[in-house]
C-alpha cells in the first residue's frame, strides 16, 4: 500500500523535482519505506511514489519501468492472485524485474493493452505512462477502496493518492460551494475542494495531449427481477457457494511477507473475517477492538472479546474516551478530507495508530458486508415494502405494522422535491434517501442568505440519479436498486473513506477488505432478495455461510451500527468542548455556509433537550465543525468567481 502523484502536460514543459517531493512529503504517512520519482520533461510528464513495503520487501521501488523505458508504472494497493497471472505472462516471454505485485500490471498493459488491467483483482489505484502512445492510463478498483484523486490545472492532469499531495504541489485549495450545498462529495465524485474530483470507482481515464477520456471498466451487476424470479437457487448450494468465494477471497489477502492482524468489532462481519483466517491460517492472529469506555451502549468489547476467544485470537481492546476523540479529532479529519458527522472516524484513527506501534502494516477488516449483502435496517425496510417474496406472511404484516408507528424517520411525505422526483423516476421509494433527504434539510435552515440563495435552485438528487448508469437499474428489484445507489454514494465516499483507507493509510496500515472482492460481489448480487433478508434478519445468506466460524450469539446478534458515542452526550467531556469552541470562534464566521447565529443559537437550545433529541441533532454540529476545522487547517479560501456580490464587499472588507 502506497502513495503516489503525478503530473502530465502532454508536451515539453520543464519540471521540478521540489514539485513532486512537496507532494509525496505531504502523504508520508501512506508510504514511509521508500519515495522515488521520475521525470520526462519532454513529454512533460512527471510521477513520485511513495511505498509502504508489504510484498517484495527488498525490490519493489516504483516507478516501475518496463525493459525498454516505454512504459511507467505507479500503484497504490495490492493485486491478488497476481502469483499466477505473473506465471502466465512469463510464459508468454515477459520478464520481470522485481518481485512485487505491482508489476504484473505493467505487463498486463504491455501483453493486451486496457483490456488486460481488466484482470487485475484487489483494492488498487494506478497510473501508467506509455512514452509510445504519450498516453497517461489512470484507472481505480471496482469499488473505490483506494482513494485516487484528479485535477486540470495549469494546463496539466494532476493525478494524487490523497487530495493534500496535489495541495501541496500547487493546485489551489479553494472552497467548491457547489459540491457542499450540493451534497456532490456524498452523492457523487466531487470533492470539497475546487477543481478536484475522484476519479469514479471501477472506471479507467486515459490521458493524451489535448484529450482526457473516461470509461467504466466494471460495475456491480443485479440480475433482472424477473430472472431471480424464475431462477431455480436451492438455498443450500447458495451457502456452500458463497462460503467458498469469500474463503478464497480470505486466502488470497492473508499473502503478504510481513504479519498480519484483524480489525474485531462486536459484529459479525468482522467476526467472520476473524474466523476465516484463523481457519485458513491454522494458527491464532491478532485481533483489535475498540473499546467506548464512556458509553456503554456503544461499546462492543464483551462480543469482539467472545468472538476472539471462539478463535483462539491475541486480542487487544483499545479503550477510547471522548476525550481521546477530542486530543485526535483535527488530526483524523487531516487525513479523512471530508467533514465527520460522528467522530467514530477519529476511533477508527486512533486504532490503527495503535496497531502501528505494534509493528503491524496489514489489517484484514469486515467492511463491505452490509453494502453486498443488504445489511443495514434500511436495506430491511425496502424488502418489507417492495418484495416480501418467499417470506413469512405473518412476520411480513407484524414488520411492517411496526414500520408505520416508526416512519417519521425515513421522510415519510415530506421528501424534498428533487428526491421525491427520483423516488418517482424509480417507481418506488428508497429508504436510506428518506433518511438522508431529512438530514440535508435541516442542514440548509443553518445556511446563511448566499448559500439558501445559491442552494435553491439545486436537485442534488436529481443530479445524483442523472448521472447513474440506468441500464444497471432496468428492471430490477427495489432493493437491488437501493443497493445499486448506496454503492454509487455512501460506500465510497464515506464507508470506505471515513471508516477505511483514510484512517488506516494515516498510519502506514494496510486494510485488507475481502468482502468486496469483485469475485465475492458478483456471487452475491446474482442472489434473489428473500436470501439476503430472512424476516427481520439482514444478511441472512451471509450469516449462514459463515456460522461455521462464529459463535453461536454472533451468529443471531442483529445489526448494530459502529458509531461513537455523540460528543453532546456528555457536556462536561473534551469533545462537547471542542464543538462548543468552535462553533463559538471566529471560524465559523468566516466559514461560506452557514449563519453563525442560526448555528449557535441552534447548538444552544439543544444543550437543553432530550439525549435522544441531541443524538439527532450531533451530527450536524459536528459536521459544521468539522468544516471549520478543514478551513483551517487546509487553508480552504472561497473563490472570488463563485462569490455573490455582498459576499464579495464582505470578504474584501475582512
Amino acid at each position: 500500500m502506497c502513495g503516489f502523484l503525478a503530473v502530465f502536460h502532454g508536451g515539453p514543459r520543464p519540471l521540478a523535482p521540489s514539485t513532486i517531493l512537496a507532494g509525496l512529503s505531504a502523504i508520508r504517512h501512506r508510504g514511509p519505506d521508500e519515495r522515488d520519482i521520475w521525470l520526462d520533461p519532454e513529454a512533460g510528464v512527471a510521477l513520485g511514489h511513495t511505498r509502504l513495503s508489504i510484498i517484495g520487501l527488498s525490490n519493489g521501488r516504483q516507478p516501475i519501468a518496463s525493459q525498454d523505458g516505454a512504459l511507467q508504472l505507479i500503484v497504490n494497493g495490492e493485486f491478488y492472485d497476481f502469483e499466477r497471472i505473473r506465471a502466465e505472462l512469463q510464459a508468454r516471454g515477459c520478464v520481470f524485474r522485481t518481485q512485487s505485485d505491482s508489476e504484473i500490471a505493467l505487463h498486463l498493459y504491455r501483453e493486451f493493452g486496457t483490456a488486460g488491467l481488466g484482470r487485475l483483482r484487489g483494492e488498487f489505484a494506478l497510473v501508467l505512462y506509455d512514452a509510445v502512445e504519450r498516453q497517461l492510463v489512470v484507472m481505480r478498483d471496482r469499488f473505490g477502496i483506494k482513494p485516487l484523486f484528479v485535477a486540470e490545472h495549469d494546463g496539466a492532469l494532476w493525478v494524487g493518492s490523497e487530495i493534500k499531495a496535489l495541495v501541496a504541489a500547487g493546485v489551489p485549495a479553494f472552497w467548491d460551494l457547489d459540491a457542499y450545498v450540493s451534497r456532490g462529495f456524498y452523492l457523487g465524485n466531487r470533492t470539497l475542494f475546487q477543481g478536484i474530483r475522484s476519479l469514479a470507482p471501477g472506471h479507467l481515464l486515459i490521458a493524451s495531449p489535448g484529450h482526457i477520456r473516461e470509461r467504466a471498466y466494471w460495475d456491480l451487476d443485479f440480475p433482472a427481477a424477473a430472472a431471480l424470479d424464475s431462477a431455480a437457487i436451492d438455498e443450500a448450494e447458495a451457502v456452500e457457494g458463497l462460503r467458498a468465494e469469500i474463503l478464497e477471497a480470505v486466502g488470497l489477502r492473508l499473502r503478504a511477507d510481513v504479519p498480519i492482524a484483524v480489525y474485531l468489532s462486536g459484529g459479525i462481519d468482522s467476526s467472520a473475517m476473524l474466523g476465516c483466517a484463523t481457519r485458513l491460517r491454522g494458527t491464532p492472529l491478532d485481533a483489535f477492538t475498540l473499546s467506548f469506555t464512556d458509553d456503554g451502549d456503544y461499546d462492543e468489547r464483551r462480543f469482539a472479546a467472545e468472538a476472539a476467544s471462539f478463535n483462539g485470537a491475541r486480542f487487544h481492546p483499545i479503550p477510547v474516551t471522548q476525550d481521546d476523540l477530542a486530543d485526535d479529532f483535527e488530526e483524523a479529519l487531516w487525513h479523512n478530507e471530508v467533514p465527520f458527522f460522528n467522530a467514530h472516524g477519529v476511533a477508527k484513527y486512533r486504532l490503527s495508530r495503535v496497531v502501528a506501534q505494534a509493528r503491524f502494516k496489514v489489517v484484514i477488516t469486515g467492511e463491505g458486508a452490509d453494502e453486498i449483502f443488504a445489511g443495514y435496517p434500511h436495506f430491511r425496510r425496502d424488502m418489507l415494502l417492495y418484495n416480501a417474496e418467499r417470506q413469512d406472511p405473518g412476520l411480513v404484516a407484524d414488520l411492517r405494522a411496526r414500520l408505520a408507528r416508526s416512519e417519521g424517520g425515513y421522510g415519510g411525505t415530506t421528501l424534498p422535491a428533487d428526491a421525491a422526483w427520483m423516488t418517482d423516476r424509480l417507481g418506488h421509494g428508497v429508504s436510506w434517501v428518506g433518511n438522508q433527504s431529512a438530514w440535508f434539510d435541516a442542514l440548509r435552515a443553518l445556511y446563511d442568505g448566499p448559500t439558501r440563495r445559491r442552494s435553491a435552485g439545486i436537485g442534488a438528487y436529481r443530479r445524483f440519479y442523472n448521472g447513474l448508469d440506468h441500464a444497471r437499474m432496468a428492471g430490477r428489484d427495489p432493493l437491488h436498486r437501493s443497493m445499486y445507489l448506496w454503492a454509487k454514494s455512501f460506500l465510497p465516499n464515506f464507508v470506505l473513506t471515513t471508516l477505511g483507507d483514510r484512517m488506516e493509510m494515516a498510519n502506514s496500515i494496510e486494510g485488507r477488505v475481502p468482502l468486496l472482492d469483485h469475485h465475492v460481489a458478483e456471487y452475491a448480487a446474482r442472489l434473489p432478495v428473500w436470501l439476503k433478508i430472512r424476516g427481520a434478519t439482514e444478511k441472512h445468506v451471509f450469516r449462514e455461510a459463515m456460522r461455521p466460524f462464529l459463535p453461536e450469539a454472533l451468529y443471531r446478534r442483529k445489526k448494530h451500527y459502529f458509531r461513537a458515542p455523540p460528543a453532546m452526550s456528555a457536556q462536561r467531556n473534551r469533545l462537547a468542548q471542542l464543538v462548543a469552541d468552535t462553533l463559538a470562534s471566529r471560524h465559523l464566521e468566516d466559514l461560506p455556509f452557514f449563519d453563525a447565529r442560526a448555528v449557535r443559537k441552534a447548538h444552544a437550545e439543544a444543550a437543553a433537550l432530550p439525549p435522544e433529541r441531541q443524538a439527532l441533532l450531533d451530527p450536524m454540529f459536528t459536521e459544521i465543525t468539522s468544516l471549520c476545522l478543514m478551513q483551517r487547517r487546509f487553508g480552504l479560501a472561497t473563490h472570488p468567481a463563485t462569490l455573490s456580490p455582498e459576499a464579495s464587499v464582505r470578504e474584501a472588507a475582512a
